[in-house]
This record gives structure tokens, C-alpha cells and sequence, in this order.
């Protein structure tokens, strides 16, 4: 009996140090990263500053060294997204099939693409827009004075939500592919994730008004129809998941 307790003790403390060593390289990794942007966090904050068009201020001494930091670690996971995406892919590959293993170096990839181009469509077009907006409603007899800290914490906020938004398309696919859903569940239920979305989209839209809730719901949308139309094409190829 006490061996029997040991053996299922073994396996969970083996996890427990797989765990760690993932977490300790995702560690190093982000530090690398932290190090390496760093000299350019004021190059990346005056790049974030150019849609408001006045110039930031900072209101305790420490506000403009703590937010260079916050970029620079932002800039830095950002950069090495690969690395952490692979260390997150090879603690649950153990799990996996054989023939579901072989889908890191797609997931890797394709994961940081569908990131990086949530983030770009962001501070291209949702942000500027925004900014816009927000500046000129109904402030006409008010000038405004923004702090560089509430600044970079509004456009990071948006930035990586909307970088994970991006990412519906490939999480649908790769459920599907796993055989965790099929098109059919995601086209019964379709009515759900348009609710879903609409909450979503109430959250993640930087602006009140209704016109821009609903182009972020259209957004969301056509990213989840997405998903099924890439479930219905790659996920029937997949193999039925066996005990």
C-alpha cells in the first residue's frame, strides 16, 4: 500500500519539476528580453505617444521609471513569445497523442503571427481612432494633461487583449484538431458565441460609443466563423482521440 502511494506520488512531483524548469526558461527568456529592449523603452514609448499628438507628463518622480520598465518588459515577453509559446507546447506534449505532438512548431508559429497581427491591427487602427475620439468629445473648453503612466497602461491594456482576440481563429483549430470540438458543436452553438463576443466586445472596445462595440462584435465574430471554417477544413483530418 505505501509503495502504491509512493509511485502515485512520483509521477505528480516529476510534473511539479517539469513545471518548473518550463516556468524557469520562460523566466530567463522574458529577462533576456527585458534586457534587450530596454535601451529602446523611450524609443517604444514616444512610437505609442504619436496618435495623441501633446506631449505626456509624469506626476510622482518615480512615474516615468517605472513605466520604462513596463515596457521594456512588455517589449520583452513580446519578443520572446516564440520561446514561451515552445515551453508551454512541451510541458503538455507528454499528454498528447504522437500524432497531436507533431503540431508544436505550427502552434509556435502561427500563434505569434495571429499575436503579433492582434497587436498591429491595434495600435494601427482601433487605438488612433480611439484616441481621436476620446480627445475631442465634447472637451472643448478643457486641455489635456495625460499622464505617461495612464497613457502606456490604456494602450498596453488594449494592445495584448486584442492580441489574445487574434488568437480565436487557431485556438478553435486546435481543439478541433484534437477532437475536443467539432464544426458541428461550433455551428449549434453559434448563438452562445455571438453573446459571448457582445460581452467581449463591451469590454475590450477603449471608446463608449455603441458604433464601436459593434465593429469590435463584428470583429469577434468573423474571427469565430473563422475558427469553424478552419475547424471544418483541419480538424475532420485529425484521428479519433483514443483513451
Amino acid at each position: 500500500m505505501a509503495r502504491s502511494v509512493a509511485d502515485e506520488k512520483l509521477p505528480f512531483f516529476s510534473h511539479l519539476e517539469e513545471l518548473r524548469k518550463r516556468i524557469l526558461w520562460s523566466v530567463i527568456a522574458v529577462g533576456l528580453g527585458f534586457f534587450a529592449t530596454f535601451y529602446f523603452s523611450d524609443q517604444i514609448i514616444k512610437f505609442l505617444a504619436r496618435p495623441l499628438g501633446v506631449k505626456l507628463v509624469f506626476l510622482t518622480p518615480t512615474e516615468a521609471f517605472w513605466v520604462n520598465m513596463k515596457v521594456a518588459f512588455v517589449a520583452g515577453l513580446l519578443l520572446t513569445l516564440p520561446v514561451i509559446l515552445y515551453q508551454v507546447w512541451a510541458f503538455i506534449a507528454p499528454g498528447l497523442l504522437p500524432h497531436e505532438r507533431k503540431f508544436a512548431t505550427p502552434f509556435v508559429i502561427l500563434s505569434t503571427v495571429f499575436f503579433a497581427i492582434g497587436v498591429t491591427f491595434c495600435l494601427r487602427y482601433v487605438i488612433p481612432f480611439a484616441i481621436r475620439f476620446l480627445l475631442t468629445y465634447k472637451t472643448e473648453d478643457l486641455t489635456p494633461v495625460i499622464s505617461v503612466g495612464a497613457y502606456v497602461d490604456f494602450i498596453l491594456k488594449f494592445a495584448l487583449a486584442f492580441g489574445l482576440v487574434f488568437e480565436v481563429p487557431l485556438a478553435i483549430t486546435v481543439a478541433a484538431k484534437l477532437g475536443f470540438v467539432t464544426p458541428q458543436f461550433l455551428s449549434r452553438n453559434r448563438k452562445y458565441a455571438i453573446l459571448i463576443n457582445a460581452i467581449a466586445a463591451a469590454f475590450l472596445t477603449p471608446t463608449p460609443d455603441a458604433f464601436n462595440m459593434l465593429l469590435m462584435l463584428a470583429a469577434l465574430t468573423l474571427l469565430y466563423e473563422l475558427g469553424v471554417v478552419s475547424a471544418r477544413i483541419f480538424g475532420r483530418r485529425a484521428p479519433a482521440r483514443t483513451p
